[in-house]
């Protein structure tokens, strides 16, 4: 299966060529767009990238689309492309949360994972996710201050591992002692991976099911503590 993998989601994106089956993935290549030029490069980089490569649209064979959370703007930019080339080729489409990229990144084959990543305003995204076998699975998603992590991780117990691109969010895990990774800002190279893997497995949504993951805040998980 070829994969077009698309990542808005951040301050610069990125295209990715891939292609596999449920037992081989191999990434062709990856294209950057600067930050500031979504609306008017997306679209040319994807033929860029293709063209380079020997291929045209029409070889496509599914897309996987970085829902967020992430940058308002870019993400609109994104899967409105998502979502017309889809529409035009007939092909399906694997959302992959970029929280769920970050803790795919884990050097651990199992275990409870945290992974946080900056919302501003001091404010955390955060994804928790379940680790077995090397296969993640969501628990839940939610937004809170720094404060509110901090607290959550105390209240855990066996304590989980943090994995994170934010330098802050690792200061925060070593404060509270729960071990942490570092891990560099997932791209369109993960989210063709992940987003493989939902493709031949038919974890797929239609073009008017694609929306993008803001994560909003869930009173009920702190209102208790």
């Amino acid at each position: 299966m070829l994969v077009l993998a698309i990542d808005t989601s951040h301050k610069n994106g990125s295209v990715s060529l891939a292609r596999g089956d449920k037992n081989h993935f191999d990434l062709i290549a990856t294209a950057l767009v600067d930050g500031g030029t979504f609306s008017a490069q997306l679209v040319p980089v994807i033929s860029k990238l293709l063209s380079n490569h020997g291929f045209t649209k029409r070889d496509l064979e599914g897309i996987a689309a970085a829902v967020g959370p992430g940058s308002f703007t870019g993400l609109r930019i994104g899967l409105s492309a998502v979502k017309g080339l889809a529409e035009v080729l007939s092909i399906p489409i694997a959302a992959v949360s970029v929280l769920e990229a970050v803790a795919d990144s884990a050097s651990s084959d199992s275990g409870n994972i945290l992974t946080a990543m900056d919302a501003g305003r001091s404010e955390l995204y955060v994804g928790d996710y379940q680790k077995t076998g090397g296969v993640l699975n969501k628990v839940s998603e939610f937004l809170c201050t720094q404060g509110e992590f901090a607290s959550e991780l105390r209240s855990q117990n066996p304590k989980p591992m943090v994995i994170t691109p934010e330098q802050v969010v690792a200061e925060i895990a070593q404060a509270e002692h729960v071990p942490c990774e570092l891990v560099p800002q997932p791209g369109s190279g993960i989210i063709a991976r992940l987003g493989l893997a939902k493709l031949v497995s038919e974890r797929t949504i239609s073009v008017d099911e694609l929306d993008a993951n803001y994560v909003r805040r869930d009173e009920s998980l702190f209102s208790s503590k």
